[in-house]
């Protein structure tokens, strides 16, 4: 139909994270969030999770709309912008503060012009889209709802949110424009389902503030505060808590350092100067008198508490009388590896502090009476679920359901589904191919594409494993297998002792998470070879544990 609203999900529909919504009428769209994931134990190999923009190829975009600046929504903007010609980005402050960063990083911050939304101004029209952009608390400052008006109906895309009556900046979920809105009428509600199968309310972010008080101030050793690094509202916490105390604030992690330099300048995050240290100065402050801020609460392999836990920090180690406080939730299938670092931390000494053990970390999402209360304030004629996996969208659909949105009216979707909003109702019409993209490095594209990238790498310059067995006592020496290069026995010779030499090394200061042996591997013989050969072989180290 002419007049339809074409909804199209390109990611975040039966999965958490990689959000992004195509929203289209005639030959005319905007494309809500442009979100990554990261990837689990079985995509060996990948760095990143994006969005399959093959619908998108040679379609002209009018504007890429951002709700807030987590990864999971903003993640794979620099990639779309490679790949597709994007004219505007609107975004919050914030959002667009650290968006610009991301951007910059990427060279591509000419690419498009950087639009701010104001949720305090009137409606602003792209098109044949009327945006209003509505406040919605979340677990980052400067989050918001879109109410997109168009002549096919009026859709709400809520983005993450919750109803939190205490926030740490005051800026509440805007419930009066909400109901105004309501007032208005609403044709299709495309609502977060992430926290929708739990019941009741999720609690402020003023309860992890209040954690932290009663935590700090009791301890004696140095204190590491690891959050997602784009947590601002957790970050400001935890300094209001080091400045009451008397501790040095030391931000680790090149993400959180970068959101930190973005927020102050901004004024979301207020910290004096003479609080902030660096880590090369830490050995001149007293344990007791420490705060680290610090990236890794997923158990990142490389991230700062990882390395922390393994012993393979150049500035930070702990000890018996720390305390960590891991202050948030391990995103699915991410568990084993944050059990194996709190594990890590604990034998070093630290005392660990961690969601099931103390209240360090609330969500960001609403749950199921803050989903009714939405529910009831804006009277959708029609629900479509998005952001969570299957069984979360389908919560989602049966509080729709008791709210009294029709059966035939809640559309349960996946990705790449084309969901049709007519005067007729709400329909699925129709569907585009999608899949998802993976980033390897600087190499873009689906699995073949790195699988003919490593077969041009080892045609070239030939292929390195490097085997080695872990056992209780200790390390076998570890075995070279060589192809298309090293036909030298004195190069071999050199390269089997400083692969030795590295878990030697290791071993002795007890790092033995395999990730970070096989980076230490996988670096110090390829320096070796290029310096001897000026070749870049594919090195695999392969560590066995037994």
């Amino acid at each position: 139909m002419a007049d339809a609203l074409r909804v199209i999900p390109l990611g975040g529909l039966g999965e958490v994270g990689k959000n992004m919504t195509v929203y289209e009428i005639g030959d005319e769209r905007i494309v809500v969030d442009a979100g990554m994931s990261f990837p689990r134990d079985e995509h060996l190999g990948v760095d990143i999770i994006l969005p399959d923009f093959g619908y998108l190829r040679d379609k002209p975009i009018r504007a890429v709309v951002l709700t807030h600046a987590h990864e999971d929504h903003v993640g794979s903007l620099p990639y779309l912008m490679r790949e597709v010609k994007v004219n505007e980005i609107w975004g919050t402050r914030l959002t667009l503060g650290l968006v610009k960063s991301k951007l910059d990083e990427h060279g591509l911050l000419r690419a498009a012009e950087l639009r701010e939304a104001d949720p305090e101004s009137g409606a602003v029209e792209l098109g044949p889209f009327k945006l209003e952009f509505i406040r919605m608390a979340h677990s980052i400052p400067d989050a918001v709802g879109i109410a997109i008006t168009t002549s096919a109906g009026v859709v709400f895309h809520t983005g993450d949110w919750k109803l939190d009556h205490t926030p740490v900046d005051g800026m509440k979920t805007d419930v009066g424009r909400l109901a105004e809105l309501g007032n208005r009428g609403v044709d299709l509600l495309a609502g977060d389902s992430t926290n929708a199968e739990l019941p009741g309310i999720t609690r402020s972010e003023r309860v992890v503030g209040e954690a932290f008080r009663q935590i700090i101030p009791t301890r004696k050793g140095r204190i590491l505060v690891s959050s997602f690094a784009s947590n601002i509202h957790r970050m400001q916490q935890a300094i209001d808590v080091a400045l009451d105390t008397n501790r040095k604030v030391i931000v680790v992690g090149r993400s959180m350092r970068r959101n930190m330099n973005v927020a102050r300048n901004l004024g979301y995050v207020e910290v004096p100067d003479h609080v902030l240290v660096k880590p090369a100065d830490l050995d001149n402050i007293p344990r007791g008198e420490q705060l680290i801020l610090c990236t890794g609460s997923q158990g990142e392999p490389l991230s700062a508490l990882t390395r922390i836990a393994y012993n393979d920090h150049p500035a930070i180690k702990v000890e018996r009388g720390d305390t960590v406080i891991m202050s948030s939730r391990p995103v699915p299938g991410n568990e084993l590896r944050v059990h194996d670092a709190i594990n890590r931390l604990t034998k070093n000494g630290a005392e660990v502090l961690h969601e099931a053990n103390a209240d360090v970390h609330v969500s960001g999402h609403a749950r199921a009476e803050e989903l009714r209360t939405l529910l009831s304030l804006i009277r959708p004629k029609a629900v479509m679920p998005i952001h969570g996996e299957f069984r979360m969208q389908a919560a989602h659909g049966r509080l729709a359901e008791d709210a009294g949105v029709p059966a035939s009216s809640i559309v349960i979707a996946e990705n790449g589904d084309v969901v049709e909003l007519s005067s007729s109702g709400v329909r699925i019409a129709d569907r585009v191919e999608v899949g998802v993209t993976y980033v390897d490095g600087l190499g873009i594209g689906d699995i073949s594409d790195v699988a003919l990238r490593d077969r041009r790498h080892m045609s070239e310059d030939g292929v390195l494993i490097i085997v080695t067995t872990l056992a209780d006592g200790g390390a076998s020496a570890p075995e070279l297998i060589t192809r298309g290069f090293a036909d030298d026995e004195e190069l071999l010779d050199e390269m089997r002792q400083e692969a030795n030499d590295i878990v030697r090394e290791l071993l002795a200061d007890d790092i033995r998470e395999i990730k970070l042996i096989q980076e230490h591997l996988h670096d110090g013989v390829g320096q070796l070879i290029y310096d001897r050969t000026r070749r870049r072989p594919m090195i695999l180290p392969v560590v066995v544990e037994v």
